[in-house]
């Protein structure tokens, strides 16, 4: 069988990082281009550690095959599923019919400059019966983090902004690692329930980690899907919601989704990382944004924090 090759575009951070000008140019050029075309690109050379990610899905695979009763001690109903479990079928797409075949934990952002959280709604919880779990999660929470301001630097750049524009607005944010396992498909589920429906994300970037198995799919503009591929030592990186409001839908939000697998006894666990702005940060469409596009600013004013509750209502969890 062929090996599988990637199927939106690739970048290697390490270009960007350790690159000649023109090698650096060419990053921001592939980044920026891809986010205006599909809203999707690979990225390798990314400077996560492998071992670090591997330990992370170990860890999540422990906590996931514990009893349902020990899991639900961790989920707080007050915080919205923003941090600590969520249960099985709680999450659904908005407008979806179904729930999503998926339970998950939520990490958020613990600093040194904010000990406490302070800047944030939600703090972190942890399950006391695997000690392991806080210290490898913060890890990679830490690893990735410093690989998505790279990526919002690039970003800044393309769009004509200071280089500091977009990780200035995501610092102290309230981004999240989300923990996802996807359990066999049950035999009773809805009839259009899949692993995750079409959906776009909220945020402004999201760094998905490889998955341990296929499923994710965008949506193109002819109305068919195409597959994007795990594969190792890249991560799978998209605009959300908020990034394309802010660029007045410069950059895309696309579609996406998670589908069932042809074995229905598979398990999947993925491992997205949500970049998350301030909760006060304005969302209205820059003005050279504006200017990029239709002339008019095509989205509302509206801060991160009440954006972010809208549409977590919308999916079930507020």
């Amino acid at each position: 069988m062929p090996a599988l090759s990637q199927t939106i575009p690739v970048a290697s951070l390490r270009d960007f990082t350790h690159g000649t000008p023109t090698q650096r140019a060419a990053f921001v050029q592939t980044v920026g281009d891809a986010l205006v075309d599909i809203g999707f690109f690979a990225l390798e050379d990314h400077g996560i550690d492998q071992a670090v990610v591997a330990s992370a899905y170990d860890m999540a695979q422990q906590f996931f095959d514990q009893p349902e009763a020990v899991k639900l001690a961790y989920q707080d109903p007050a915080v919205h599923g923003q941090r600590g479990y969520t249960h099985f079928g709680r999450e659904h797409a908005k407008d979806s019919p179904a729930a999503d075949l998926k339970e998950f934990w939520h990490v958020g952002r613990e600093d040194a400059a904010d000990p406490l959280n302070m800047l944030l709604p939600w703090h972190n919880v942890w399950p006391s019966e695997l000690p392991d779990f806080k210290p490898r999660m913060l890890n990679l929470f830490r690893q990735i983090d410093a690989t998505s301001v790279h990526l919002l630097t690039a970003c800044s750049i393309y769009l004509g902004e200071t280089p500091e524009y977009l990780p200035s607005i995501a610092a102290y944010g309230d981004t999240v690692l989300r923990i996802i396992h996807y359990p066999p498909v049950p035999a009773d589920r809805h009839p259009q329930a899949v692993r995750a429906a079409a959906h776009e994300d909220i945020n402004l970037i999201t760094l998905l980690l490889e998955a341990t198995a296929g499923g994710l799919e965008l949506l193109q503009r002819d109305g068919t899907w195409r597959p994007i591929h795990a594969l190792q030592g890249q991560l799978v990186v998209d605009a959300g919601d908020m990034l394309q409001q802010l660029t007045n839908g410069y950059f895309k939000a696309t579609t996406h989704r998670v589908v069932n697998p042809d074995d229905s006894r598979e398990r999947r666990f993925s491992m997205p990382f949500f970049v998350h702005p301030r909760p006060e940060v304005d969302l209205s469409p820059r003005a050279s944004a504006v200017q990029k596009t239709s002339g008019i600013a095509k989205f509302p004013q509206v801060t991160a924090g009440a954006y972010l509750r809208q549409r977590l209502a919308e999916i079930g969890l507020m």
